[in-house]
């Protein structure tokens, strides 16, 4: 008897990427944002060695808006989350949520075999667009 192929990461996540370099200003990051209409963005890395970051919309608030620093001195890589939790692209979606949750985090980056990043994938992804059940 055949099961149903089961959700994978792949399934519902966003395979637009949008990524900026750590150098990079927050009001460079801050357009970008604005221009694709997403609330996060991954930081390059630097070289195969190096890790994927990632820097939101929350990060921003918090450390370039509230302590009142101009978004225009400021550099992502000061701001941004790095390393990140990254999931592989063929990751079933019930294990994604497991380790979402347990990191207490909403959001990660897809990745292929090869470490690239393909994707953005959401809490609510997950939960809404697949049958975890």
């Amino acid at each position: 008897m055949n099961r149903p192929r089961q959700t994978r990461v792949e399934d519902v996540m966003t395979a637009e990427v949008h990524s900026i370099d750590g150098l990079a200003t927050v009001s460079e990051a801050i357009a970008l944002m604005q221009r694709h209409s997403v609330s996060s963005l991954v930081v390059n890395r630097r070289d195969d060695t190096d890790e994927i970051g990632m820097v939101v919309v929350s990060d921003i608030a918090r450390n370039v808006i509230a302590p009142n620093r101009s978004p225009d001195r400021v550099n992502v890589y000061e701001i941004m989350s790095k390393p990140v939790l990254t999931l592989p692209s063929e990751m079933l979606a019930r294990y994604a949520v497991r380790l979402l949750v347990r990191f207490d985090i909403s959001r990660a980056t897809v990745v292929d075999y090869d470490r690239n990043p393909v994707g953005i994938v959401t809490l609510r992804d997950l939960v809404l667009g697949s049958e975890l059940a």
